[in-house]
Order: structure tokens, then sequence, then C-alpha cells
């Protein structure tokens, strides 16, 4: 099935990554600088048609006129293979992880290129309650839509449990948590949980949990944006699992 994915960092990882699957881009004909250039090359590169398109057109097509004037018409990428594949092709531990809930594509979009850049190995996240890999997210993920796996799932608290079955450790985030982050462990094979935007994690999620940690704050504000948590997080393992080395 094809959609649209706009902004030049989306469109580009993707003639990068994954060039098979861009059937066409459309790009704004008032647009001749250096970036465009640079685009249009790649384009030709791995002959992916061109068409000439005007702003509006451009607009109606991805229903948001912040596309910088480039919109590819694209099939699914090999990221999105289930959950037991990806995990058997995982060599040493495990770092995943788990949006319960999130709503906001803006959100996801932000968790996705954290997660990337903390070399993260999936994000997963229940088909049902939250928002889907739409083209806003891949804008915001500037190319980590194409890199990271991205993996839906109907039933959120099987899969965790199947996650334990594995023996990879369950960790979800919570201001209620007695333990800080710092004081978790996440040199194993690990799932880190983040609730939604406003509700945090479901309770059912949260009775799954092997432990629960929240993040010390130090300042007037009582929590951080699910985006932000989730880079604290993950780059806080990342510097465990270096430090282990």
């Amino acid at each position: 099935m094809s959609k649209m994915i706009f902004g030049f960092h989306a469109v580009t990882a993707r003639l990068r990554h994954e060039a098979s699957t861009v059937e066409e881009i459309y790009v704004d004909t008032a647009r001749h600088d250096q970036r465009m250039k640079d685009l249009l090359k790649a384009a030709a590169a791995v002959k992916v048609r061109v068409i000439q398109a005007d702003d509006q057109r451009l607009s109606n097509m991805v229903g948001t006129r912040r596309h910088q004037g480039v919109v590819a018409k694209a099939g699914e990428v090999s990221l999105a293979r289930n959950l037991d594949e990806l995990l058997d092709a995982i060599d040493g531990p495990p770092l995943l992880l788990v949006l319960d809930g999130i709503t906001d594509p803006h959100n996801l979009g932000a968790c996705l290129r954290v997660a990337d850049g903390a070399g993260a190995h999936a994000v997963i996240a229940p088909k049902d309650r939250a928002v889907g890999l739409n083209a806003t997210a891949a804008k915001v993920a500037s190319g980590a839509a194409e890199s990271v796996p991205y993996i839906t799932v109907t039933n959120l608290a099987r899969t965790l449990r199947d996650l334990k079955d594995r023996g990879i450790w369950l960790i979800g985030t919570t201001e209620d948590a007695e333990q800080n982050l710092y004081q978790g462990d996440f040199t194993g094979p690990t799932a880190l949980i983040m609730g939604s935007e406003g509700e945090g994690m479901r309770r059912l999620t949260t009775e799954t949990c092997d432990f629960l940690v929240h993040i010390p704050m130090f300042g007037s504000v009582e929590s951080l944006n699910v985006s932000v948590a989730s880079g604290v997080c993950l780059f806080e393992a990342r510097r465990q699992r270096i430090v282990k080395g």
C-alpha cells in the first residue's frame, strides 16, 4: 500500500535506505535552491520519476503546508517485519522502546528520532488507541522512520508477556516509582515503556512491568514531554552499556 511522505529529511532518507519503494516524487516548481538540487540529483541517481507541482497541490496531497516543497509517493519499507523476526536477528541484549498509547504524531516522530540516536532496536506500540506512523510522524522523525523498525501489535499486554518469556526485562516509567532512573539497570535485555502524553501507562501495562523508575526532576516543572523523557531514558541505557563495555 502506497502512502505520502514529505519533507527533505524524510524523502531523502527513503531514497537513501529504500529507494526501490519510492514510486514518484512531487517537487515545488518555485524551489531552485541547493537543497532541492541535491534531492533531484539523488532521485535521478536511482531513476525515480520527478513531477513538478505547485505549493497548493503539494499541500492538498499531505494536508499541511509544512511539506518544504517535496512530497513522495512510496510503498511500505522492509522494516515493517514482525517482532519475533526482529528479536531473532538482534546481536547482543535488545534495547526496545514501548509506547503505550501515544496519540500525537509529533511525539511519535520525535520518539523514533531519539530511538535511532540511542541505538534502540525497535519501537513497539499498540494498533488501537495510538497514532499510526503517518506522514507527519515520518517528517518529524527526520529519517528515523526509515531506520528504526516501528512495530504495531494487536494486544500490547500479551506482547509484553511474550517479551518477558524471552528474558527481556520490562522497565516502566512513572513519576510514582520509588526507584529513580539512575538506580535502574539497563545493561541486560530491556524494554523501556513510556506511557501516553496525559495519562501515562495503562494499569495492565504497569502491572506487567518487572520494575518501575522515575526521572528525577530538579526544576519547577513536574514532568517532561514523552519524547524528551524517552531520550533521557534511552541514552541512560546506552551510557550504562558503554560503561559496561
